[in-house]
């Protein structure tokens, strides 16, 4: 149900600003990368956009649930099977049995864990898992999907798998709404860049943009790997 609005949005804990007169705007196209360093609210921002959390002033719209998914970044897994996984969120979404089973078989296929469809999930290794999460998320077929810094605790060879896996959910039309520290990922990923300093949106621009030449103090310190407070 795009587009998602942010309007002025500001969110606390316990009297502290996390999030300050927020706005921006989520509509179909390509991945939007938010963007900045740690404590600037990127993970409060995506979950108040997916409406895990509701703004303490302003609000987000549409206020009825979207068709949303998100991927944490140390992945919430069943005691079960990678292939259980798939299937009980489907079950869940009303996905009658034979589409719940093709969808579900496909999605492992897709992130290269067929064979590994019934050890448990808890037994697979870190990047498995984030694969796994993915896919659970990619069979509910969002419209868009939320991904809280998805590689943050993977190798290399993981993290490219895990890239390889976004830019094909990209690719079939879902929106992709991810926040990173990294400027390498956000450079291979991003069509649009979000960057936050201190709960504030300071600058949002195509990515080519962004990186050519950021607009703000913050964003050039920032990409020049100054650290900023």
């Amino acid at each position: 149900m795009l587009p998602i609005r942010a309007e002025a949005v500001s969110y606390a804990v316990g009297g502290a600003a996390i999030l300050d007169d927020v706005s921006l705007v989520i509509e179909h196209g390509a991945p939007m990368l938010i963007l900045g360093p740690n404590g600037a609210g990127k993970s409060v921002l995506l979950r108040l956009l997916h409406g895990l959390l509701r703004p303490g002033a302003g609000r987000v719209t549409p206020e009825v649930p979207i068709r949303g998914a998100m991927v944490f970044q140390r992945p919430v897994l069943l005691r079960r099977s990678a292939l259980a996984n798939l299937r009980y969120p489907l079950a869940l979404a009303g996905v009658p049995g034979p589409e719940r089973a093709r969808r579900a078989e496909a999605a492992l296929v897709e992130v290269g864990l067929s064979a590994l469809a019934g050890r448990p999930a808890r037994r697979l290794s870190g990047g498995e898992q984030q694969r796994l999460a993915l896919a659970r998320a990619a069979a509910l077929e969002p419209e868009v999907l939320f991904l809280d810094e998805p590689c943050a605790s993977l190798d290399p060879a993981a993290t490219r798998a895990v890239e390889e896996i976004i830019r094909r959910v990209a690719a079939r039309g879902t929106k992709i709404v991810m926040t990173t520290h990294d400027l390498g990922q956000a450079r291979r990923l991003a069509g649009e860049v979000v960057f936050l300093h201190r709960g504030r949106v300071v600058e949002c621009a195509p990515a080519e943009h962004f990186f050519a030449g950021p607009a703000s103090a913050e964003g050039a310190a920032f990409l020049q790997g100054d650290l900023l407070w």
